[in-house]
């Protein structure tokens, strides 16, 4: 995934938000939980040089996310300190939708770390330069252009509500 993190972030924040989720911090919680895994590309370029696969990093494994989902999930149930609760919730499951979203065609560690194996939904086949054109040319990035389309459409939609909702005041400073 190139450029649908983040609006699928926002795409699930929206569904739970119309759903009557209300949270302070809820939005940024999910839009930064969508690419947090990315941050191992740091230690890819800065420190590993990169030697290996950035997505072979255990920030990277999907039983991190799922476990800290899980554990998020029982805090929520059990805590009388929800909102918390609810945001390391939505931030976890954010950044497990982000290794989901990458095993398309990006190899993903799926049973990592007991089976050092990549899995993929689909094969990229090299054959342009620079490396980045074999995957926007190929068929999955349409998906991530729904993905950011229709997360373009709701934010659009969502603020012209808002600018009918509470309309601004040319006397305010």
């Amino acid at each position: 995934m190139f450029i649908a993190h983040i609006p699928a972030g926002y795409l699930v924040a929206s569904w739970l938000h119309k759903r009557g989720v209300v949270a302070g911090g809820l939005f940024a919680a999910c839009i930064i939980g969508s690419v947090f895994p990315d941050i191992d590309l740091l230690y890819f370029y800065l420190i590993d040089g990169k030697s290996h696969h950035h997505h072979s990093y255990w920030i990277h494994y999907p039983v991190l996310w799922l476990s800290l989902s899980l554990l998020s999930a029982a805090w929520y149930i059990l805590s009388g300190r929800r909102t918390a609760a609810l945001l390391a919730l939505a931030f976890c499951a954010n950044a497990f939708l982000h290794i989901m979203l990458d095993g398309i065609v990006g190899d993903i560690w799926l049973f990592a770390p007991w089976i050092d194996r990549h899995y993929a939904l689909a094969t990229v086949s090299p054959g342009f330069s620079p490396w980045w054109l074999n995957f926007i040319l190929h068929w999955s990035f349409l998906f991530e252009l729904l993905i950011t389309g229709l997360a373009a459409s709701i934010w659009t939609r969502r603020n012209k509500l808002r600018r009918t909702i509470v309309p601004q005041s040319k006397d305010r400073p």
